[in-house]
């Protein structure tokens, strides 16, 4: 593939797109250029860094792709976790996927207008899972060995014995108790422990820059979240007074992990948002790759993917997401903000008058939006019209008059109450809904979201190929390094079968459903 690349593109990236990342003065540089490729080959293959070090010095289709003489010794490995560090420092790891789609781009492979598709997968810290005790008792490890290195002598003063035999060995090398009384005791225990570190690291004769190390604020912000103090003991907190998960931490050593939950599937860790084109007569190439945190909603990531599309001229004209991305202000806002069409089911009406189907849902009523009023299927018209806010969002709550619903013939079809109650959004936004809900019952609407099913395949070569799901490193600022590379990596691989001719590979289909009848 290397040679190939090489052949079609020519040199993918060129030394001064990067020039910005390296100082004027000092020691001579190694190639940024050639070094933006490798760590984009070693996504493609799946190396560590020791071995695209190798890789580099021995084989011949990686010197050629990046235009070295057989006889170059090549450099150390960790070169490549030097160059990541200025990719991150310099905010240019977009720079690499930015490259690569222009390079495609100039060879007539890419086509950024038309259609393109977004999903979303999670993707796991690379950290061990804790549970609470075990959050507890490591973090304070955490925080005593960075001590011991930092002022031994102030530690080694301050540690009482027993706390050699709690801390250290990590904390999955101790069995836990099994009762929840005993588990208690233990983590108030821990929590007295810490609790005594801290105040002697915030008093007012220790030394000032130890509340600065990040261990020993990781330390605190833990204690914060974990425990009270009342009455003077410290009191492990109660599982509902907890703080949300977008907030809490879940590991010493990568405080910007979350727990993500996804119907019956919960981690700690990340989420990565994909977005490809999906013409059939070019390549299917990666053109955004957002990274956000676990708990964060796809409705959130619809505006951050149009926005980081729009920025560097990649907007499509029709987006297709699933139901997770779509809501009536995002659709309404692509279009107003990027010119972008977004297209995916919206979530169906829920109301008992809709699942009955002989009933009054919301939309058998006309609006008068203009004169505020509502009139129902009977003819009555609302007595109520009130504009409310409802956090982020504005909502119309309409009534109608008892008087008038308790007399209706139809009333059993319409409300259980003692008059119907209406809640509305804004004009735009209903139009929006009702019109989305009635185009996505036609089968014309049907056979043109049929397009956004790839985006599946997309997902599992990215696992399965490039280890989308599981990062290398700590922090999400590098675990959105690692996403653009695989990104990448993923184009060079696409638009070398493109060039080779291999064929998409086809959905698996088992024998036995081959032989399902016809519809």
């Amino acid at each position: 593939m290397a040679m190939r690349i090489r052949d079609a593109l020519g040199m993918v990236f060129r030394d001064e797109e990067f020039e910005r990342l390296f100082p004027s003065r000092g020691q001579s540089a190694l190639s940024p250029g050639r070094l933006a490729l490798v760590v984009v080959l070693q996504f493609a293959e799946g190396l560590s860094d020791r071995q695209a070090a190798q890789a580099v010095r021995a084989r011949i289709d990686w010197k050629y792709a990046l235009s070295l003489e057989l006889t170059d010794p090549g450099f150390d490995f960790s070169v490549l976790s030097e160059f990541r560090g200025r990719l991150i420092k310099g905010a240019a790891e977009q720079q690499i996927l930015d490259t690569v789609l222009e390079r495609a781009g100039t060879a007539g492979l890419l086509k950024t207008a038309g259609r393109a598709r977004t999903d979303s997968t999670h993707v796991l810290a690379a950290i061990r899972g804790l549970n609470r005790l075990e959050l507890a008792g490591e973090t304070l490890r955490a925080a005593l060995n960075v001590l011991a290195v930092a002022v031994p002598d102030w530690l080694a003063s301050l540690a009482a014995p027993v706390w050699f035999d709690r801390y250290a060995s990590r904390s999955e090398d101790f069995r836990m108790p099994k009762f929840t009384a005993a588990r208690i005791e233990l983590a108030e225990t821990i929590g007295a422990d810490g609790m005594t570190l801290l105040r002697a690291i915030h008093d007012e004769t220790a030394l000032a820059w130890l509340r600065q190390i990040p261990a020993v604020e990781t330390l605190r912000r833990v204690w914060v979240q974990e425990f009270c103090t009342i009455e003077d003991t410290v009191r492990w907190r109660h599982p509902r007074d907890l703080p949300p998960g977008r907030s809490r931490l879940v590991s010493p050593y990568d405080d910007q992990a979350r727990t993500g939950t996804k119907r019956d599937s919960s981690w700690d860790g990340y989420k990565v948002h994909i977005t490809e084109t999906c013409e059939p007569d070019a390549p299917h190439l990666i053109t955004n790759v957002a990274t956000t945190p676990s708990p964060g909603s796809d409705f959130d990531a619809t505006a951050l993917v149009h926005e980081g599309l729009s920025r560097r001229g990649l907007a499509p004209d029709v987006h297709l997401v699933d139901t997770g991305y779509v809501t009536t202000r995002g659709v309404i806002a692509a279009k107003r903000d990027h010119n972008v069409e977004l297209v995916g089911p919206m979530m169906p009406d829920a109301s008992w008058q809709t699942r009955s189907k002989s009933g009054y849902p919301a939309h058998s009523f006309a609006i008068d939006w203009d004169n505020r009023q509502v009139t129902c299927p009977s003819g009555k018209t609302s007595i109520r019209w009130a504009i409310e806010p409802d956090r982020d969002k504005i909502e119309i709550r309409v009534e109608f008059s008892r008087r008038d619903c308790g007399t209706c013939p139809v009333k059993a079809e319409c409300t259980r109450g003692t008059r119907r109650r209406l809640t509305l959004r804004p004009q735009a936004e209903h139009e929006v809904l009702h019109r989305a809900r009635v185009e996505q019952q036609t089968d014309q609407w049907k056979n043109r979201y049929q397009a956004r099913q790839g985006i599946e395949g997309t997902i599992a070569q990215g696992v399965k190929a490039f280890g989308l799901r599981r990062t290398r490193y700590r922090g999400i600022a590098k675990t959105h390094l690692q996403h653009v590379l695989i990104a990448a990596a993923m184009n060079l691989a696409r638009l070398d079968a493109w060039l080779t001719g291999t064929p998409l590979a086809p959905s698996r289909t088992s024998h036995f459903a081959v032989l399902r009848p016809a519809a």
